[in-house]
């Protein structure tokens, strides 16, 4: 038996990366700061 309900990638929510303007879909350890999730990875955060 499964956990959770599966949802496929394309279902994500995504976001756009305010350095770099790429666009990049929740991840499950992003699950209770998605709200404040700004940059795809920490080379964009790094060089905001």
């Amino acid at each position: 038996m499964a956990k959770g309900k599966m949802v496929r990638k394309g279902d994500l929510p995504q976001k756009s990366c305010i350095t770099c303007g790429r666009p990049f879909t929740w991840r499950k350890k992003w699950e209770k700061v998605w709200d404040e999730v700004k940059y795809c990875s920490d080379r964009c955060r790094n060089s905001r």
